[in-house]
């Protein structure tokens, strides 16, 4: 069994409880059958009813929107310190865009770096080098490089091997759908935060060649609360998560 729980909670208006309920099995056989593989970290997913995860478990919080004027929508750990993904449902829905992909995106990358913190350095030379954030969906992130699980869509990934800068294209896996040819790649649509040692600018974003053209692409801005608006946020300024009781539908 899985050392680590996951609890999933919806405090959107814009899908039900059993919406939610019902693509946690795909969440469940993609974290077992293809991210536990390849990774090394398996996981319990488990839809949770109401404001609070199960004691000692991770949390995934179904959210409307990253501006939405309840407090949880910012913080960034459950109230026991743990971790705390956010999947804000309600923007996908108005953009067009699988919510199920951005669950899957966001839980697998919490279960790859869950304290936002783990990086790859890429040094060319002795004067120059460049860190990679460690998100392992970022790269291949547009809905059109999803794929379906029982008829939920989810995420593709990359696999370690695309942190891996000795890797010559080609030599190996670098995703689970073998789109990506080589290290550090991005499919149309993808990005990476990047910080490069040089320059001075602190966490900025790479962006995919003609990425905003691709078919499902994300917003490029980082929202509140995302894994990338708090990468760049200092840790002395998380908070810890509250109950907050969501509007009856």
């Amino acid at each position: 069994m899985a050392n680590i729980k996951v609890s999933v909670l919806n405090q959107s208006q814009s899908l039900t409880d059993d919406q939610v309920s019902q693509a946690v099995p795909a969440l469940q056989a993609q974290v077992s059958n293809d991210f536990a593989p390849a990774w090394g970290i398996d996981a319990e997913v488990k839809f949770v009813p109401g404001n609070q995860p199960d004691p000692g478990s991770w949390a995934l919080v179904i959210f409307d929107n990253s501006d939405q004027p309840g407090a949880l929508g910012y913080h960034d750990l459950t109230a026991e310190g743990l971790p705390l993904g956010k999947v804000f449902a309600g923007t996908d829905i108005q953009n067009g865009l699988q919510w199920t992909i951005t669950a899957s995106h966001e839980l697998l990358e919490m279960l790859a770096d869950p304290d936002i913190d783990l990086t790859a350095f890429v040094q060319p030379d002795d004067q120059t080098g460049r860190i990679y954030a460690y998100e392992v969906c970022d790269a291949c992130e547009a809905d059109n490089y999803g794929y379906a699980i029982n008829g939920t869509m989810v995420s593709d990934f990359v696999f370690p091997a695309w942190f891996e800068s000795f890797r010559t294209p080609g030599s190996t896996q670098f995703d689970k759908r073998n789109q990506i040819q080589k290290p550090f790649d991005l499919l149309p649509g993808g990005y990476i935060g990047i910080f490069d040692v040089t320059s001075g600018t602190g966490w900025t974003q790479l962006t995919a060649a003609h990425g905003r053209h691709a078919k499902g692409t994300r917003p490029e801005r980082a929202r509140v609360g995302s894994r990338r608006e708090r990468r760049r946020t200092p840790r002395d300024q998380w908070r810890r998560s509250e109950v907050h009781t969501r509007r009856a539908k």
